[in-house]
C-alpha cells in the first residue's frame, strides 16, 4: 500500500518546461512577444536546416519587393546537385542536374522537404553563389535585430562560424509569420512532390492536434536535434524553439509538451487598457512637480494560472524627467516580469504637456535634486 501511494504521488507530478532535455529553449506568445519560458536562449548553437528560415526570409522579402518572381526559373548547377542533391545523401528535392526549376517549387522544396539542393539553387540564382547569398542573410538578420546569429550558407550544412540563438529564431519566426502571411502558409503544407518523388513535411507538430501552422526542424551531429514550432489554438498563437535535443523522439515529445504546457499554464489578462494611467513621474524644472504617464496600447500579460503573484509590473524612467515635456512624449517603459525575468516591455508616454518653470523654480529643483542625490549617496 505504501509503494502504491508513492507511485501515485510520482505519477501526479506534472511535466514542467524545466524538465526539457533541450539544451536551449524558448516559448514566446505570438500576440505580445512575451517570453513565457527560456533556457539558455542567448547561447549559440549550430542551426542545421533552421538556417533555411533566414534564407526564406530573404527570398520572401525579394518576392514582396518584386526583385524576383515566383514563376522565375533557376538552373540546377553541378555544385547544387552534388552538394545538396541526390548524390549528397542529405535532405533534397531531387532536382535534376542542369534542369530549370521555378522559384515557387524551390521554395516548397526548402520549406516542406528542407531540401539543400533547392536552397543552393536559389542562392546561386539570386546572388551568384552561396557565399554572396549568405551575405544577404546576415545583412537582413542585422536589420531584424538578430544580434546573436551568423550565417555562412543557406542550407545550414556545418560550417565554421555558423550559429543561431533561440531568441533570434523566435524573433525571425514571428517576423516571417507576420510580414509574409501568404508565403508563410507553405510551412503548413503536409507534403510536396518533385521529380515524381513525394516527401512529407518534417515538422512533427503538423501531425498532432495542436493547431500547428509551421515552421521547421534541424539536426547536426554537433548540435543535436532542434526545431521551431508555431501553433495557433483557441485564439492563442505560440512560438516555440528547441535546440540540442539528444534524439528525434525527444524533440517530438518535448515539442508537444511545451505547447500543451504553454496553452494550459497561463491565462491572458489585460493589465491596462490603451490610454490608461500606469503611474506618475517626477518633473525637474517644470510648472508642476509630476506628471501622469500612460500606455498607448493595451498592456496584455500572460499570467501563470497556478501562482498569479509571480507576475509583476514596474515603470522605469530616468529620474527626474526634465521640462519641457510634450503631450504624448515617450518618457520610459513598463516592464512585466515573471519570476523576475522580463516577459514583455511597453513604452509609456506623458499624459499631458508640461511647460518649463521659472528660473527660481528651476533653481529650487536643482537644490532639491542635489540634496536627494547626496542623501542617496550615503
Amino acid at each position: 500500500m505504501l509503494l502504491a501511494g508513492a507511485l501515485a504521488g510520482m505519477a501526479a507530478e506534472p511535466w514542467s518546461p524545466r524538465d526539457t532535455k533541450a539544451a536551449q529553449a524558448l516559448v514566446m506568445d505570438g500576440e505580445t512577444g512575451a517570453i513565457l519560458f527560456e533556457k539558455n536562449a542567448d547561447k549559440p548553437f549550430p542551426p542545421a536546416s533552421l538556417a533555411k528560415l533566414m534564407a526564406m526570409e530573404v527570398v520572401f522579402e525579394a518576392v514582396d519587393k518584386h526583385k524576383v518572381r515566383l514563376d522565375q526559373t533557376f538552373p540546377v548547377s553541378d555544385h547544387a546537385w552534388r552538394t545538396g542533391g541526390a548524390p549528397s545523401g542529405a535532405s533534397t528535392m531531387f532536382a535534376k542536374l542542369k534542369s530549370q526549376v521555378p522559384l515557387d517549387a524551390l521554395i516548397r522544396g526548402v520549406i516542406v522537404q528542407a531540401a539543400n539542393d533547392a536552397a543552393i539553387v536559389i542562392a546561386e540564382g539570386m546572388s551568384g553563389s552561396e557565399e554572396a547569398f549568405a551575405g544577404l542573410m546576415n545583412d537582413r538578420a542585422r536589420q531584424l535585430g538578430l544580434a546573436g546569429s551568423t550565417f555562412v550558407n543557406p542550407t545550414g550544412l556545418p560550417a565554421p562560424g555558423q550559429k543561431v540563438t533561440a531568441r533570434d529564431l523566435a524573433t525571425l519566426a514571428r517576423h516571417i509569420e507576420e510580414a509574409h502571411p501568404d508565403l508563410y502558409r507553405i510551412y503548413s503544407e503536409p507534403q510536396f512532390e518533385w521529380n515524381k518523388i513525394t516527401q512529407r513535411n518534417r515538422n512533427p507538430l503538423l501531425q498532432q492536434e495542436l493547431g500547428a501552422t509551421g515552421m521547421g526542424t534541424g539536426f547536426t551531429e554537433a548540435g543535436g536535434y532542434s526545431m521551431v514550432g508555431v501553433t495557433q489554438q483557441d485564439g492563442r498563437k505560440t512560438f516555440m524553439i528547441l535546440g540540442g535535443l539528444p534524439t528525434i523522439k525527444d524533440r517530438q515529445d518535448d515539442a508537444r509538451r511545451m505547447i500543451e504546457w504553454s496553452n494550459s499554464a497561463f491565462r491572458r489578462d489585460v493589465l491596462f487598457d490603451a490610454g490608461a494611467r500606469v503611474g506618475k513621474a517626477s518633473i525637474y524644472g517644470g510648472l508642476q512637480p509630476e506628471i501622469d504617464i500612460v500606455t498607448h496600447e493595451p498592456l496584455v500579460a500572460f499570467v501563470p494560472t497556478d501562482k498569479p503573484e509571480r507576475v509583476k509590473a514596474r515603470v522605469a524612467y530616468d529620474w527626474p524627467l526634465r521640462a519641457p515635456i510634450e503631450d504624448g512624449q515617450k518618457v520610459g517603459r513598463i516592464e512585466v516580469t515573471i519570476d523576475d525575468s522580463v516577459s514583455v516591455v511597453h513604452d509609456v508616454f506623458a499624459a499631458t504637456k508640461v511647460e518649463q518653470g521659472s528660473f527660481a523654480g528651476r533653481a529650487l529643483d536643482a537644490a532639491q535634486e542635489l540634496a536627494l542625490g547626496w542623501i542617496r549617496a550615503l
